[in-house]
């Protein structure tokens, strides 16, 4: 890949070339993820509609880590989570609820979805208020993000439509008392986000246990999202800086590739 080269998204390509690109970016993500140390044991899914007229997506084979994640062992499943191809793999039966749930709405819009579980996204999961607008990383999701109430683990499929009335037009939720999620139109846009809040939600429990926080006003929180926006919102965002983690990868390991 040439790194100065803008990043081509597999959904402006054809055929077998969309889903091999798809699949090598989201596992480069799977790859990302465990680099920042976002994993919690194997639990938590990455995944990513498959171009083509089937809803069909790519998620992570139950049982592997993260790191061992590579775009061929990806498994594509179907929305009443059949297994179409997967080498042998299982896949989590949870992950399946929440992720169908979502790529079963608005498919050309959130074709990618991320969810972890993390150490600061689940301690501000757990807070009464929620994500606050305390630092510049927060407010690119002022008025942009949902909730939804945890209701167990989410292996009943009636929650589907419960997830969806929650994340409604946003680009992140917060699973309240259980984790982030975020969504994007390529795998790039997602991660993006997916970093974003992930800061945010970082810097919010250091600011918390440093002392009384400072929230920004709401309408200075509302111009600098709008001024963070500063690609066109017809136009997936993220290229530039997956790009760049990508690169960061493959100086030390491309496995994922295969």
């Amino acid at each position: 890949m040439d790194g100065m080269a803008p990043m081509q998204s597999a959904y402006d390509l054809d055929g077998y070339a969309a889903e091999r690109e798809l699949r090598v970016q989201l596992a480069a993500a799977y790859r990302l993820v465990d680099h920042f140390g976002w994993t919690e044991l194997i639990y938590g899914h990455l995944t990513a509609r498959v171009p083509g007229p089937e809803h069909h997506f790519l998620i992570n084979p139950y049982g592997l880590n993260y790191d061992e994640v590579t775009a061929s062992n990806l498994v594509k499943i179907d929305l009443d989570g059949n297994v179409i191809s997967g080498g042998g793999y299982g896949v989590n039966y949870a992950g399946f609820v929440i992720h169908s749930a979502i790529h079963m709405a608005k498919a050309d819009k959130n074709r990618v979805v991320m969810h972890t579980h993390t150490r600061a996204g689940m301690a501000v999961a757990a807070l009464e208020d929620g994500l606050l607008p305390i630092s510049m990383t927060s407010t690119q999701f002022y008025g942009d993000i949902a909730y939804h109430d945890y209701e167990g683990v989410s292996v009943y499929l009636d929650e589907r439509e419960r997830i969806q009335q929650a994340l409604g037009e946003a680009k992140a939720m917060i699973l309240r008392n259980h984790g982030l999620l975020t969504v994007g139109r390529t795998v790039p846009e997602a991660f993006l986000n997916l970093y974003r809040l992930e800061r945010a939600c970082q810097v919010q429990i250091d600011a918390l246990a440093a002392g009384k926080v400072r929230q920004i006003s709401g309408n200075v929180a509302a111009r600098s999202r709008e001024d963070l926006e500063v690609r066109a919102t017809d136009k997936p965002k993220g290229d530039l800086e997956f790009a760049a983690l990508m690169r960061k990868l493959d100086k030390t390991d491309a496995s994922y590739r295969t």
